[in-house]
């Protein structure tokens, strides 16, 4: 009887802890929030866009890089992400990778686990993008006045 209920909570649990359908509104959402984030920080370097779209107590956890609150993760981005050169890094997800997690607390939806692997590119005018790197990632994104503003990151696993 015991292994009977044990078998039943796992299943319970992972229909209740599961990634969300990639077809759902949630899952959706969250892909079109983040093309829409990495679009505008990382690739057009919005820095405003940047700075009102994370969290003022932001953790970001680089495996190469360290870790970082708001104010170092955007002098960082300043500095070597949009900083003037000739070849600019740019991020693109791979879309096949992601997944989304939905947090709830009393049965309200307070956030999402997104998870995916992103590759790297260095953009040069008037040539075409040119791959120099892979990583995993994860979000927690934390729905804030109906906007999703991320908490935490984990980039890891870089490979060039």
């Amino acid at each position: 009887m015991k292994k009977i209920l044990a078998l039943f909570l796992f299943h319970i649990s992972v229909a209740v802890f599961s990634q969300v359908a990639k077809d759902s509104e949630l899952f959706l959402t969250l892909k079109k929030h983040d093309s829409i984030f990495f679009e505008k920080s990382f690739n057009q370097c919005d820095i405003a866009f940047l700075e009102k779209a994370i969290h003022p107590d932001l953790v970001f956890y680089h495996d190469q890089g360290g870790v970082q609150n708001k104010k170092t993760f955007l002098e960082n981005v300043k500095k070597n992400i949009c900083g003037k050169g000739l070849q600019k890094p740019i991020r693109k997800v791979k879309p096949e990778s992601l997944e989304v997690y939905p947090l709830y607390s009393e049965g309200k939806l307070y956030g999402v686990v997104q998870t995916g692997i992103h590759d790297f590119y260095l953009r040069e005018a008037n040539k075409p993008d040119v791959f120099t790197s892979e990583a995993k990632f994860t979000h927690v994104y934390l729905l804030i006045n109906k906007e999703w503003v991320l908490k935490e990151v984990l980039s890891f696993d870089h490979k060039s």
